[in-house]
């Protein structure tokens, strides 16, 4: 019974943290403290709340009703430790910038080191177990244990490294950091991070080869898990790009966390419905949402912002006021939505769901047929054709009702 009880403990655990982390938010809203410089604070840590609760709430459902898949347990342990890094990074951020008399800041922001960053780690973890709990073979072994290894290192290292913490604590010396071992401890944490993304890249190696040798529901349950690391990747390019292209302010900063947060979150929401096979055949329709709609809303803010600037370049010499482009350029991607949505419909029907684009193909040249056609021979067989190409059945027959009614 205790065992049963366990994930809904840890579950309540993680809601308990959520809520704690909320109110520290919630008193600082109205606070600009050096924390918010590195995006944690207001939205960016709200999106790790969320995180957290998404792990504990997977992990809790996939540990009591798939109780054999160690991803479960992996999860909650996950949306602990990541709840447990936000909740101390926020009462550090408050106790040490906002109300200095509140005790123990100074243990939060060495004790918000050893959650986030661990998590990330674990991650790796999972996605090598992914669906099933197993590896996807024993040769995959050495990936699991860069991943524990590299997690080990990096909370070790933070744990014991002596000086100053990591902005923007960095007013705070490591209470537990070992004299004389800087250089030993700082070289395990870079160490570990090089490990923990060597072994995401390796995860990454193996869900592709799963993927390949996948069929049935365990291929619509990679393509589940495939999207949440297209959605992650995308996150963490726009976040290096921002970086790269020097976009600052706190803003800027909550920004591209909440980007992380929301790629981070995607991936137990991803896992959980593909693990309990909830709407497992949707994932076809999300990417091919999600294309359609990725793509068209690029092409027309990129038309919206080329025929503001030609129109402002045109009109300088008329007026000086903007509003006739701006205003000619909302009209032209109204009127531009629709054939562009179509055009972008068969592109990615086309290029990504083949099946599904010779299917629609087929129905539209039997749609024409059947308008013209007044042989009934000829129209069952085109019937039964249609039916073999789209549907691709063992067997196709087609049954006729006599005139007369007989049968």
């Amino acid at each position: 019974m205790t065992a049963r009880r366990a994930p809904f403990l840890v579950w309540a655990v993680c809601v308990g943290i959520a809520v704690a982390t909320l109110v520290l938010l919630a008193l600082g809203a109205g606070e600009s403290t050096p924390g918010d410089s590195f995006g944690l604070g207001g939205l960016g840590g709200l999106s790790f709340v969320f995180g957290s609760l998404a792990f504990g709430t997977v992990g809790a459902l996939v540990a009591t009703r798939v109780p054999a898949n160690p991803i479960g347990a992996v999860f909650c342990f996950m949306g602990v430790l990541v709840g447990l890094g936000d909740l101390a990074y926020q009462y550090a951020d408050y106790a040490l910038f906002v109300s200095p008399s509140l005790p123990a800041g100074e243990v939060a922001a060495w004790l918000q080191n050893l959650g986030l960053p661990p998590g990330f780690g674990l991650l790796a973890v999972a996605l090598l177990l992914f669906p099933d709990g197993r590896l996807p073979s024993r040769r995959w072994r050495p990936a699991l244990w860069l991943a524990l290894t590299g997690v080990a290192l990096i909370v070790l290292g933070y744990a014991f490294r002596p000086g100053p913490l990591d902005p923007p604590f960095d007013t705070v010396s490591n209470p537990l950091g070992i004299a004389g071992l800087y250089d030993l401890t700082d070289a395990a944490t870079g160490f570990g991070w090089m490990l923990t993304g060597l072994s995401v890249a390796l995860a990454a190696a193996a869900l592709v080869v799963r993927l390949r040798r996948s069929h049935g529901y365990e291929r619509q349950q990679l393509k589940w898990i495939a999207y949440a690391a297209a959605l992650t990747g995308v996150a963490v390019v726009a976040d290096v790009v921002s970086f790269f292209a020097s976009l600052e302010g706190d803003t800027i900063s909550q920004l591209r966390i909440v980007l992380l947060g929301i790629g981070f979150s995607a991936f137990p929401v991803a896992a959980g419905m593909a693990i309990l096979r909830y709407r497992l055949y949707d994932i076809d329709v999300v990417i091919n949402r999600t294309l359609v709609y990725g793509a068209l809303t690029g092409t027309l803010a990129l038309t919206y912002l080329g025929s503001v600037l030609l129109l402002q370049l045109v009109l300088s010499g008329v007026t000086q006021e903007s509003g006739f482009a701006v205003a000619a350029s909302t009209l032209a991607v109204a009127a531009l939505f629709r054939p562009a949505r179509r055009w972008i419909q068969e592109l990615v029907d086309r290029r990504f769901f083949r099946r599904r684009y010779d299917a629609a193909s087929t129905l539209d040249r039997f749609g024409m047929q059947i308008r013209d056609e007044v042989d009934l021979g000829a129209l069952g067989a085109a019937l039964r054709s249609v039916v073999a190409d789209t549907m691709q059945p063992a067997h196709v027959s087609l049954w006729l009702r006599s005139p007369g009614g007989g049968g």
